[in-house]
């Protein structure tokens, strides 16, 4: 509709449609960024699943690695987690098994309030089942698998350590062996745990999470602003 008002044309129709067009192009936009981001979820998931085809999971060692590398997960009071103790008593079949020479325990305090370390609290364990005291090194300070491997690393350098086997749950290992491969260890080979006591869809969740943290933070890495 149209009406002529001192010689200017009201037109009533634009403001609708603009604000119309407006809604397009941020419905349009929104999509974008979902399908983005299903598809960076897809990609996730697929980087997650594919571990267990790579050849740095072993069965068998030819020879024993100087160190098997713990990583650490949640305490529950004092004592480990189920998940927790589903990594230890992979580390001590491994250990039985000739696979490593030391445990190297990672993880810091989950809680300022906590009175063990996770790595504190792993040595407890293994202790209870058999491990004497001075086949473990401890890492205490650790909040993240970065940390985890980053600080066993520089443990492993002060004794001359060089090989490690990494002991974790099967969705932790693609990320493990990325960061191991980003810090440079020689070599690192994968002794993994699938879960019978985590939830698979929340768990899996919060490892695409993880991940996805993971590799924003490589870039920062590689762009030199860590």
């Amino acid at each position: 509709m149209v009406f002529a008002k001192r010689n200017r044309t009201i037109h009533f129709g634009e403001p609708r449609r603009k604000r119309s067009g407006i809604r397009k192009r941020l419905f349009r936009w929104a999509s974008i960024l979902v399908l983005l981001g299903l598809g960076w979820m897809l990609f996730a998931l697929a980087q997650i699943g594919s571990i267990e085809r790579n050849p740095s999971v072993v069965t068998e060692l030819a020879q024993p690695a100087d160190v098997g590398i713990v990583l650490g997960a949640a305490m529950w009071g004092d004592a480990p987690s189920p998940g927790l103790r589903e990594r230890l008593e992979q580390s001590l079949q491994d250990y039985e098994s000739g696979k490593f020479k030391l445990f190297l325990l990672t993880g810091g305090l989950d809680t300022p309030k906590s009175n063990f370390t996770e790595a504190e609290g792993m040595a407890i364990y293994l202790e209870q089942h058999g491990v004497p005291r001075d086949k473990m090194l401890l890492e205490n300070k650790a909040t993240s698998t970065y940390e985890n491997l980053k600080f066993s690393q520089a443990i492993m350098n002060e004794r001359g350590l060089t090989s490690a086997l990494i002991i974790t749950h099967t969705y932790h290992g693609n990320r493990s062996l990325e960061i191991a491969k980003s810090l440079n260890y020689a070599d690192p080979k994968l002794s993994l745990k699938k879960s019978e006591v985590l939830k698979p869809i929340p768990n899996t969740f919060r490892e695409i999470l993880a991940y996805s943290k993971w590799k924003l933070d490589q870039l920062a890495l590689a762009l030199g602003l860590e």
